[in-house]
């Protein structure tokens, strides 16, 4: 493919703008089409894009390139089936799916038919971290702290959903838990859940979380969740083996809310846009997304089975 690649857009909701506002500052990109059930959401979208109600119908009509796919959790898995059946590659909102089943179907699919897949883990493209990797490079590692801590009701923007563990898929663990077990994931290969404690509401969802993990060389980590925290905090500490320690801030630098993902979601579509013109079926993106959602199942049964006492009881 020469010239800029067509990009659908899928889902208008809170985290849209990041990706509308880095598909026209990269040259790689021509947004060429949207699509909401809500007009109004439509409406809002500037310039000379098609505008479609129903996912089927802009693949058929706008006929894009590629599609980012930023709509709730529960309908990933219809709507990045149909991308996929039809040849189109795929970028799709953290997490791939709604369960891991969904999540390896989405691979498997990926995988037939050929096409990229790609999952949107925006802090991993986060300056900090990456200056962070870099650093370790080479270098043996103790132990890894992800800590990620917000007021989830402060970063809804409007979608509700988020508190509805039928469509969410839980609470903090499923929401935050796939951006923070990437970045384990990333310094440390592919973990396993070794503990994990949860407090929940008295709607019964998970608000706070300790999920500890262990690499396969040995390497600990801990994952911190938190959807009640006065604030936000999200960072990385790593203890090396020599007993230096680095940190990395994700929010660091960047003035306003939420303003570290404007450069996180460029990242993100620059790496979309090599994948989508190599064709690398189910890439690197793809096989994290149903990774993390492995750990996110397997941080839930490890409450549910007891392995912590202070799992799920701990608010009775």
């Amino acid at each position: 493919m020469t010239g800029p690649l067509r990009l659908g857009v899928v889902g208008l909701g809170a985290i849209s703008p990041y990706y509308l506002a880095a598909a026209e500052r990269l040259t790689e990109w021509r947004l060429t089409a949207v699509c909401d059930a809500r007009a109004e959401a439509l409406e809002q979208v500037p310039g000379p894009v098609a505008r479609f109600s129903d996912h089927r119908t802009l693949l058929d009509r706008a006929r894009p390139d590629a599609l980012v796919v930023a709509v709730p959790n529960d309908v990933h898995l219809p709507l990045c089936r149909d991308a996929l059946a039809a040849g189109v590659p795929v970028c799709v909102e953290k997490p791939l799916a709604l369960t891991a089943a969904e999540g390896s179907l989405l691979v498997d699919l990926a995988r037939r038919y050929e096409v990229p897949l790609m999952t949107a883990f925006h802090r991993r493209y986060n300056d900090a971290v990456r200056a962070l990797a870099r650093r370790m490079t080479g270098r043996d590692i103790r132990s890894v702290r992800v800590r990620y801590l917000e007021r989830i009701e402060e970063h809804l923007g409007g979608e509700e959903w988020y508190l509805d563990p039928a469509r969410c898929g839980g609470g903090c663990v499923a929401d935050n838990g796939p951006n923070a077990f990437d970045l384990v994931r990333l310094l440390l290969g592919e973990p396993s859940v070794t503990g994990c404690e949860i407090r929940r509401d008295g709607s019964g969802i998970d608000r706070q979380a300790v999920i500890r993990l262990r690499g396969r060389t040995g390497t600990t980590a801990s994952v911190e969740l938190d959807w009640s925290y006065p604030g936000e905090l999200k960072d990385i500490e790593v203890e090396m083996a020599d007993g230096e320690v680095l940190h990395a801030d994700m929010l660091a630098g960047h003035t306003g809310f939420k303003a570290s993902l404007w450069h996180e979601y460029e990242a993100i579509l620059t790496e979309f846009a090599s994948l989508v013109r190599i064709g690398a079926p189910a890439g690197p993106g793809a096989h994290g997304g149903l990774a993390s959602l492995e750990l996110v199942e397997a941080a839930y049964r490890c409450a549910r089975s007891g392995a912590d006492a202070t799992a799920a009881e701990a608010d009775r």
